[in-house]
């Protein structure tokens, strides 16, 4: 059973998050909290394994209740569900930590998977406003004066499909498995994709391809091999 923290200052939304989570058969909800600090102090007591938190809640700002979340031991997975489908709550989301974010007006089965997803160690983004010209901007400074769009002209359609999953969180085996090649290739185009878009880390990835858009439902991808 996935255990669950609901986090939001609208009883409504929590009534209908407990009964959406609580149908589920691999899902139990051990808590919920009206803001912040009683995320926080709900979650060293129930120990949840998933914490679904909105941002805009009173008392501390978002960012702060996901740091202070992470750091707790066991550290739960963190997934935003908000109204803001602006990418650069996104972006402060995550880099505080959190490594799921749905908007609220996305459908019920978006959110399950979405926990789900967090809670296997992936990373989960279902934004369904429009672009934001915030998202044309790439994550380093070695990228960070052109935009996206222009970079991934830079990779194949196999490199764009290894960077879209590797940000998903798939471990190098099941990438392996899903594009039909053999672990030792993955490897490779994860090394080619740090060497062409100049980006160290795991991290630095998953926002490059969350700003390409590589993480929309359907992305374009580069049409060359």
């Amino acid at each position: 059973m996935i255990r669950v923290l609901i986090a939001d200052d609208h009883a409504v939304v929590r009534a209908g998050l407990r009964m959406l989570i609580g149908a589920q058969p691999d899902m139990e909800v051990v808590g919920e909290a009206a803001d912040g600090p009683e995320a926080v102090q709900k979650a060293r007591t129930a120990k949840p394994e998933v914490v679904v938190l909105d941002l805009s809640m009173p008392g501390p700002r978002g960012t702060q209740t996901i740091e202070r979340l992470v750091r707790l031991e066991p550290s739960p997975r963190v997934l935003i569900l908000t109204m803001h489908d602006d990418p650069a709550y996104f972006r402060s989301a995550f880099l505080a930590g959190a490594t799921g974010y749905v908007v609220k007006s996305a459908a019920d089965v978006e959110v399950l998977t979405a926990i789900r997803a967090v809670h296997r160690g992936r990373t989960f983004a279902d934004l369904t406003g429009p672009r934001s010209p915030a998202r044309g901007q790439s994550a380093t400074s070695a990228t960070q004066a052109r935009p996206a769009a222009v970079l991934r002209k830079l990779l194949s359609r196999r490199e764009a499909e290894v960077l879209r999953l590797v940000a998903q969180g798939h471990t190098h085996q099941e990438i392996a498995d899903q594009l039909t090649l053999s672990i030792k290739t993955v490897e490779t185009y994860r090394k080619r994709l740090h060497e062409k878009l100049e980006l160290k880390s795991r991290a630095q990835l998953f926002r490059f391809a969350f700003e390409s858009g590589l993480l929309d439902r359907d992305p374009v991808l580069p049409s060359d091999e």
